[in-house]
């Protein structure tokens, strides 16, 4: 555990290690943030990352935070629930609630809860109307490293019925190559979200037969651009969703329980890159993004799957994110 800055607040962001003797992931409390990853006997990071505060504060938001209290995107800021209208923060070009908002789950300074060799448990609170939600909200975050599986549990309760989705937002580069247009992914979905120009969903579930979304076979990733939710099986119960291949033959394997993932490719980082980790330089789709979650805008969709929490009812997301050479 060590001091990796401190926010103009005053506050001290933590900075905590733990492994496994064959993964040893490097979290940080500002976000509840998976910051680096590494894996024995491969030369690179894992996830895009920053070795200092700073980026996370601007150009590197999000980068392996968890985020939330709703993941995603809201259309307008604007929910009914209960015959009640909410408005939340609109921090995405003024037209969309982003990610919980300009204060969410991932912009803020978690406290570290429990801490062992191999697992840390970061804990943060909202009040009643934070970024516009309704509810008291209590979220937990799990990072646990155990036979070359990171494991990343996120649970939360309120005492208001509220809309509720948390996602860990790491970008992965499995090769340390400048991009990952040439990993091989493989979704087991057979339907995605299509989006209007402000990334919200239409309300249609499309098939990706005979699109550029089916990757229900590996293939390679690509350069056609990704920023969708994919539907995945509703089982309940941890299941395999999505596997990721790096030219090296390196593979991630992930596990989930939540109805979608969310695929993005980092388009929006600039050609001629920013410093990451190791002096690396990031440029436009140097990691991808697999968000597990709830659906974006559901809220305000109603064939899509309820996402609002009951009062008093926990919240539970889980990921298995398996490495193997």
């Amino acid at each position: 555990m060590s001091d990796f800055g401190t926010l103009a607040t005053g506050e001290t962001v933590t900075r905590l290690r733990i492994s496994d003797g064959i993964l040893t992931a490097h979290l940080i409390s500002y976000g509840a943030s998976l910051q680096d990853l590494r894996m024995v006997g491969v030369d690179h990071p894992l996830v895009l990352g920053a070795d200092t505060l700073a980026p996370y504060l601007g150009s590197f938001r999000f980068f392996g935070a968890t985020v939330g209290r709703y993941a995603n995107r809201i259309a307008g800021g604007q929910f009914t629930l209960n015959a009640t209208s909410y408005q939340t923060d609109l921090n995405e070009k003024g037209r969309t609630t982003l990610h919980g908002g300009s204060d969410g789950l991932g912009s803020v300074n978690w406290a570290v809860e429990a801490v062992s060799d191999s697992s840390v448990t970061f804990v943060s609170e909202q009040p009643d109307g934070h970024m516009g939600f309704p509810g008291a909200l209590t979220a937990r975050t799990t990072y646990s490293v155990a036979g070359g599986v990171l494991s990343i549990e996120m649970s939360a309760t309120c005492d208001r019925d509220c809309p509720i989705s948390l996602a860990n937002h790491s970008y992965f580069n499995l090769d340390g190559q400048p991009d990952i247009t040439t990993h091989q992914l493989c979704l087991t979905a057979p339907h995605y979200l299509p989006v209007d120009d402000r990334l919200i969903p239409t309300g249609q579930i499309a098939p990706v037969a005979g699109t550029r979304f089916d990757f229900t076979t590996p293939r390679a990733v690509g350069s056609a651009g990704y920023d969708h939710c994919f539907c995945l099986p509703a089982t309940g119960d941890l299941h395999e969703v999505a596997v990721l291949r790096g030219t090296t033959g390196l593979t991630l394997r992930l596990e989930t329980d939540a109805p979608g993932v969310q695929i993005y490719d980092a388009a929006h980082l600039p050609p001629d890159g920013v410093p990451g980790l190791d002096g690396r330089s990031y440029i436009t789709r140097a990691g991808l993004a697999m968000e597990t979650q709830n659906w974006p805008d559901a809220p305000n969709q109603p064939g899509f799957p309820d996402a609002v929490v009951k009062a008093g009812v926990p919240y539970r997301s889980r990921n298995r994110l398996t490495f193997s050479a």
